[in-house]
């Protein structure tokens, strides 16, 4: 079989389908944050350079040990780019992501290299140690303030979203292992799921999408006053409902990467709340 272009493979090593989920998560809280087309555009930019330069890190500082338990889905590790490429991209594409977002402002530069710089830092090592939830805490936490630091007049997010945002972090860390826990012990990785178990790392996980939910229901109310609409309701519900299917498929079969899809899609369903209730 003749081997992906070089383009092609980096594709396959940024980790694109989360890349693209997240991208997507900004652009949608750019628009409920009421930021005009270009500057929605430019936020959607930044951060999916910003994602995939922590993918393709990820997976160059991981080659060795995807080679060594076989992993063929991995680019990298199958040769089809070499590691210093990887580098050199990954590198180009995270000083893209900062110099757009100082074209926003200097402040949500600042918040995205943070959040960057966390992300990074779970790549370098954090993922082998009970703290490998604290860079997704931090991140996620971080990332609705990277949408209200974008307007015009930049401010950092309500706390109920920074609350959703690093509650919704924590489940997607915890469901993202998963799959690959086998794989992980083999190679000596213990992060924090590990230590927990596949059991307990799934209940966490579906308490954080239920504490996003709630944060994301009740947040607007506490602050501003607002009425609980029959919308709001309705998209609460759903989170719910996929929080429910996470936990039956959990108990129901082994783990699965459905369980981080279905994470995904609550913090989908979450923005998208906040989008329908703000416009």
């Amino acid at each position: 079989m003749p081997r992906p272009s070089r383009s092609l493979a980096l594709w396959g090593a940024s980790h694109p389908g989360p890349s693209l989920v997240v991208t997507a998560l900004a652009v949608a809280l750019g628009i409920a944050a009421g930021l005009g087309p270009w500057r929605v555009v430019l936020l959607g930019v930044a951060v999916l350079a910003g994602q995939l330069s922590v993918g393709i890190s990820n997976d160059a500082i991981d080659a060795a040990r995807d080679r060594a338990v076989g992993r063929t889905d991995k680019p990298i590790a199958r040769g089809d780019v070499s590691v210093r490429t990887a580098w050199i991209v990954a590198s180009a594409l995270v000083v893209g992501s900062l110099a757009l977002s100082l074209a926003l402002s200097p402040v949500m530069a600042l918040a995205h290299a943070a959040a960057l710089a966390s992300a990074w830092a779970y790549n370098a090592g954090l993922k082998n140690t009970p703290l490998s939830i604290a860079p997704f805490l931090v991140s996620f936490g971080l990332f609705p303030s990277l949408a209200t630091l974008s307007a015009a007049e930049p401010a950092f997010a309500a706390p109920w979203a920074a609350v959703a945002g690093a509650a919704l972090g924590a489940a997607v860390h915890l469901t993202n292992v998963l799959p690959d826990l086998e794989d992980d012990a083999r190679t000596g990785v213990r992060g924090l799921p590990h230590r927990l178990g596949v059991r307990t790392s799934v209940m966490l996980a579906v308490t954080g999408i239920l504490v996003g939910a709630v944060s994301v229901l009740v947040g607007p109310v506490l602050l501003d006053g607002a009425d609980i609409t029959v919308l709001s309701w309705l998209f609460f519900a759903l989170a719910v409902l996929v929080a429910a299917a996470t936990l039956y498929l959990a108990v129901g079969r082994p783990p699965a990467r459905v369980l981080f899809r279905l994470t995904m899609l609550a913090a989908l369903v979450l923005a998208a709340q906040l989008v329908a209730t703000s416009v």
